[in-house]
């Protein structure tokens, strides 16, 4: 059971409040990893919690509190939440999203309950955009702000935030031996670069599921894919079938869509484009498994089951699954708690279903591109105490039976999210902490993450989802790429030294 909360908890804590948030100028992607939605009146809503609403001029802002049993089982587990002696009690947070309750409607977490009571904590948020991020985050460190801490599931953050010196390890403020990390072990080893550790991990779960609309299935006959996946029989072959049985495009019937389905499908094997062993960097551009799945992304779109964004002026279509004319969505599970607005995919909630993204028939072994969530400590941080303090409550948030139970409330009322897509989630997370599969293409540099995860789609590996051979590819980028991750290791081996 505690395993399961660990990632329910962890889900609601960190990534989903980023898809509650503003963005500043616009949005991104909402496929892309973290992101941000643009602010949204809330409604007013009675649940077993009490909300309190307050009208400012063309803002509704939503202050949800916790109904007594639930502040009473947060107290109680705050207590077993050790001592930490900060230099004070406010800690500086850059992002793109906030952590406190905000005007999009986001109640507060179990999180900042617990660090309010046992650290008598605030979180004071530095408001940045998806865009300008990483740019702000050099302008803060650099000015001495004295800024504490950032997001640190962004995908785009290491090795490169090291190599840059953004951010410090985390080792002097921990004692790793505590078995207050016990849970998140994995995690803390997917961020330790030449003996020493970058993050501090709260969570570690999969960054896609596999969504669809259960009644488009029955009403085109087609196989469940979640009970396929109950009967072990879900996989590469399965998805393409129940594709090729259901897309007509003549007819408006549409297959395989999502802002970034090709990474969703492309760590299917086991293998990142760029992963890491012992600390170090390892390009997998010639492995076979990272050609394996790059033919099976030609062959969908050979065969028209991938929805072709340039007819559609560039953009993707969730609303067509509750239309009933899109099959499959491959998505990061925080677009779930995105307004309609952003996120519109018109399914009732008692017919959203999730799966795991498929992996190949002949595999043992499930893998899902993993998401590795907490913190990056900044350099010249302020209050790093704060930032292990703050951590240790999102670790015992997810320990802590009763305070998990609240996150999932919230996840069913404030989302209308089912037990089904619930427990589902927690499986596929489970399938990413069992064997972490982390990319670090994106995070090593932007020159590798143009050539490799995010250069448009006739690069890459969203290539061969698009139309292009990865030998093609692959003769295009092979020896570039090999050469820019030795560079990376070289700087990185060099910073860490220096750190």
């Amino acid at each position: 059971m505690k395993k399961v909360n660990r990632i329910l908890s962890g889900l609601l804590s960190v990534s989903l409040i980023a898809a509650l948030s503003a963005c500043g100028a616009g949005t991104t992607p909402t496929d892309a990893g973290t992101t941000a939605a643009p602010g949204a009146d809330a409604e007013t809503t009675t649940t077993a919690a009490t909300t309190v609403t307050t009208t400012v001029p063309t803002v509704e802002i939503v202050t949800t509190t916790f109904a007594d049993e639930e502040a009473a089982a947060i107290a109680a587990a705050a207590e077993n939440l050790p001592d930490i002696e900060m230099s004070t009690n406010e800690i500086k947070w850059l992002a793109h999203y906030d952590v406190n309750p905000n005007t999009a409607g986001q109640p507060k977490s179990p999180v900042l309950q617990l660090f309010e009571e046992k650290y008598n904590g605030t979180v004071k948020w530095y408001e940045t955009t998806w865009n300008t991020r990483f740019d702000d985050l050099s302008t803060y460190v650099l000015g001495g702000e004295g800024l504490d801490f950032f997001p640190g599931d962004d995908e785009a953050n290491y090795p490169k935030g090291v190599v840059n010196g953004m951010f410090q390890s985390v080792d002097q403020y921990i004692n790793l031996d505590d078995p207050i990390w016990d849970s998140v072990r994995g995690g803390m080893e997917a961020v330790n670069f030449g003996g020493k550790h970058f993050e501090l991990v709260t969570g570690v779960n999969s960054r896609f599921v596999l969504a669809y609309n259960a009644q488009t299935i029955e009403d085109n006959g087609l196989e469940d894919p979640y009970e396929q996946w109950q009967n072990g029989e879900w996989n590469w072959d399965t998805f393409k079938a129940s594709l090729l049985d259901f897309v007509d495009e003549e007819n408006d019937m549409h297959g395989l869509d999502g802002w970034y389905f090709e990474r969703g499908l492309f760590c299917t094997t086991g293998k990142p484009m760029v992963g890491a062993v012992d600390g170090q960097l390892v390009c997998n551009i010639n492995s076979p498994e990272v050609e394996k799945v790059m033919n099976f992304g030609y062959d969908l779109w050979q065969n028209g089951l991938v929805l072709d964004k340039s007819l559609f002026s560039w953009s993707t279509h969730p609303e067509y699954m509750g239309e009933g004319k899109e099959l499959f969505y491959i998505v990061g599970m925080y677009d779930f708690t995105q307004v309609p607005e952003v996120w519109p995919t018109r399914i009732p909630p008692e017919d959203l279903r999730l799966v795991p993204v498929p992996c190949p028939a002949d595999q043992e072994t499930p893998y899902t591109v993993t998401r590795i969530d907490g913190f990056s400590l900044l350099k010249g941080a302020s209050n790093p105490e704060g930032v292990v303090a703050y951590t240790y409550c999102s670790i015992l948030a997810a320990e802590d039976d009763a305070v998990a139970a609240v996150a999932r409330r919230q996840m069913q009322e404030d989302y209308q999210l089912t037990d089904q897509v619930l427990d589902m989630n927690d499986t596929i997370n489970q399938i990413a902490a069992d064997n972490p599969v982390v990319e670090y293409a994106a995070g090593s540099s932007n020159d590798i993450m143009q050539l490799t995860t995010d250069g448009g789609e006739t690069v890459g590996i969203r290539a061969a989802f698009h139309g292009t051979d990865w030998a093609t590819t692959r003769e295009a980028t092979a020896d570039a790429v090999t050469m820019l991750v030795e560079e990376v290791n070289t700087n990185l081996q060099a910073a860490v030294a220096a750190e």
